[in-house]
């Protein structure tokens, strides 16, 4: 039997045991009340309150303008609808890197204000510092490395990571400091799929990609892109699910429609 059917509610302990059983974790983000209680209806493993909510929520070109405030808000919304998955909550960029003490800080205030179950940051070696210090107050950390979205400006391409040996190698370290600190699960974003799958087999904690292939311990995707509610962004790790977009639009215009033209409300959508 699946762990997945077994548990009332997904913790780090139950993540760690998919991995050595052999299941998949499914992982979805949300950033809002009714649609986080859908995903978690469905029966998704683990949710993420993205800092994506940067780009999908607000409309901004990258993730690094969303604030804590800001996250701990989209976090509230996703708590209150959840009963079963592990939620986790990004910490957004300029919250963490290079002081250990902020970084304890921005996590408590998350763990606290929120209710979430961890938190996620992006970074290998350089965060270690900052993780170890979240780790003292006891707060489960997740990490995340490959294309690091908050760190766009220096890559300057969102383009696949880890494709040289040097950087690739860099990964492998950076994978297992993750481990030795003390993080119960990675994200690997857009890095060949079978370094990704090198790196699962090599950490025993579980890995979660994205546009990393089927090697690893399990899959997350935006949900506006899974939706086809972000129409714009197509790449090719991206399996849309529905086509919401044009669902949405075809709707409204129905709607628009029907008002004009005196057709909503009928008698029966009155008092």
């Amino acid at each position: 039997m699946s762990v997945n059917k077994e548990v009332k509610r997904v913790t780090t302990h139950v993540l760690q045991e998919m991995k050595l059983r052999g299941e998949k974790i499914s992982m979805l983000t949300a950033y809002d009340f009714s649609l986080a209680r859908i995903i978690d209806q469905a029966g998704v493993d683990v949710i993420l309150v993205g800092d994506s909510a940067s780009n999908v929520m607000a409309g901004h070109e990258t993730t690094l303008p969303i604030t804590l405030d800001q996250m701990i808000y989209h976090a509230q919304s996703v708590i209150r609808a959840v009963g079963r998955a592990f939620v986790v909550v990004d910490l957004p960029f300029g919250t963490y890197q290079g002081n250990s003490k902020e970084a304890l800080n921005s996590a408590i205030r998350i763990m606290k204000e929120t209710g979430a179950h961890g938190v996620k940051l992006e970074g290998g070696t350089e965060v270690v510092e900052s993780i170890n210090r979240i780790l003292t107050a006891g707060i489960p950390v997740m990490g995340h490395l490959g294309l690091t979205p908050q760190s766009i400006y220096k890559f300057g391409t969102y383009t696949v990571r880890a494709k040289e040996e040097m950087e690739a190698q860099k990964l492998r370290e950076d994978a297992r400091a993750l481990q030795e600190a003390g993080c119960f699960a990675i994200v690997l974003e857009k890095i060949p799929a079978a370094l990704a799958a090198e790196v699962a087999k090599d950490v025993a904690i579980p890995v979660i990609g994205i546009g990393a292939g089927g090697g690893v311990d399990g899959q997350v995707l935006v949900l506006h892109d899974m939706l086809g509610i972000s129409y714009e962004f197509k790449p090719r790790f991206l399996r849309q699910y529905l086509n919401l977009y044009e669902d949405i639009l075809n709707a409204t215009k129905s709607y628009i429609t029907d008002v004009k033209s005196k057709d909503f409300p009928n008698e029966k959508e009155q008092y």
